[in-house]
């Protein structure tokens, strides 16, 4: 199966699992005009090939000045050494993601995932697993999504594979 085919199946499986969360929830705090996951990333999101090549069909349809934008961002993501990161996609004033449909994994699975050690929610959802007021939901397995991704290839930076986008280079290993 190709990289690609695998991808969207790894997007089918976390889309069942946001919808069955949604389903009991119809409240629930990661939604549309929520971007507080975007404005706190710990980490450059690092994305396999079939993610960049899919975020990369979004950006290639945005304007020449977002893209701009973005490219200004990402040299500041670069040069960052403090967390959190905002995401270099995010438009702020907004607070929409110009790629949404083509948003990599770790966008689609932040706040319907865990990671057994590490959470990978946000602030708002981690009060109300403290507060006990989500004890029924059935989250998705964010170690078993990673272990899938993995398998297609290990992942690079953002930053990375924009910058040699960019500059027209291609990073296949």
């Amino acid at each position: 199966m190709s990289g690609i085919a695998s991808l969207f199946e790894i997007h089918a499986d976390i889309d069942t699992r946001v919808g069955l969360i949604r389903d009991d929830r119809p409240d629930w705090l990661c939604g549309k005009g929520c971007d507080n996951c975007c404005r706190r990333l710990a980490e450059v999101p690092l994305l396999t090939r079939a993610e960049w090549d899919l975020l990369r069909e979004g950006l290639a349809v945005l304007a020449a000045s977002q893209l701009d934008e973005i490219a200004g961002k990402i040299r500041v993501m670069t040069d960052t050494v403090g967390r959190p990161l905002v995401c270099p996609l995010l438009e702020e004033t907004t607070g929409a993601c110009p790629v949404y449909a083509h948003r990599p994994v770790a966008c689609r699975s932040y706040g319907f995932y865990v990671d057994r050690g590490l959470g990978l929610y946000c602030r708002d959802i981690e009060a109300l697993v403290t507060a006990g007021e989500l004890d029924d939901v059935v989250w998705g397995n964010h170690e078993v999504i990673e272990r899938r991704l993995t398998t297609l290839e290990p992942g690079r930076p953002l930053t990375e594979w924009f910058v040699a986008w960019r500059h027209g280079q291609d990073l296949t290993p």
